[in-house]
């Protein structure tokens, strides 16, 4: 009889589980010299894992992120920095620069945390590495930004998927005139 070979995705989750366990365990050795309660990594891996199984089946196509943006009451958020975005955007796409995120400007930004919200990041885009320069696959800012937002309550969170080459995609760019 043979041996069924754990899932991709069984074997990434086996993967993380194994990192937290490990990440915890070294927390809680560097805690111990040096407490700050506003700092919270055991909370942020246990977050982090949930906010990964979330997140599994709500990865769009081009062509699915397209169709839910122009849904009424949708916000597409671009967590770059203002002067990337600035530079070239997802046409609609509203700017919450990452370290910018909090409870207040969440609060004004996206009020009502059931809000079908819509992330995209660098990684998304090639053939534009000036607006879109790219990051580690591990350093991606839709990982972070998801994250965030599950931190935060958010749970109607999609993310752009695919690695879209911008000069053949059916997505709208918009630059602000002055941007540099």
């Amino acid at each position: 009889m043979m041996r069924r070979l754990p899932t991709l995705p069984a074997t990434v989750m086996l993967l993380t589980i194994t990192a937290v366990t490990v990440a915890s365990v070294a927390a809680r050795a560097q805690q111990s010299t040096i407490a700050n309660p506003a700092i919270d990594m055991d909370g942020f891996l246990r977050t982090s894992v949930e906010a990964a199984r979330h997140r599994e089946n709500r990865r769009l196509s081009e062509e699915d992120f397209l169709r839910l943006a122009l849904e009424p009451g949708t916000v597409v958020l671009d967590a770059r920095s203002r002067q990337m975005y600035d530079m070239l955007h997802v046409r609609g796409a509203i700017n919450l620069s990452f370290p910018d995120i909090t409870v207040e400007s969440l609060e004004r930004t996206i009020p009502d945390r059931a809000t079908r919200v819509l992330i995209y990041c660098n990684n998304n885009f090639r053939e534009a590495e000036g607006p879109f320069p790219s990051k580690l696959p591990t350093a991606s800012l839709n990982l972070s930004t998801y994250i965030a937002l599950y931190t935060y309550g958010y749970r109607n969170v999609y993310e752009l998927g695919p690695l879209v080459d911008i000069r053949t995609s059916k997505l709208r760019f918009e630059s602000k005139p002055d941007a540099k």
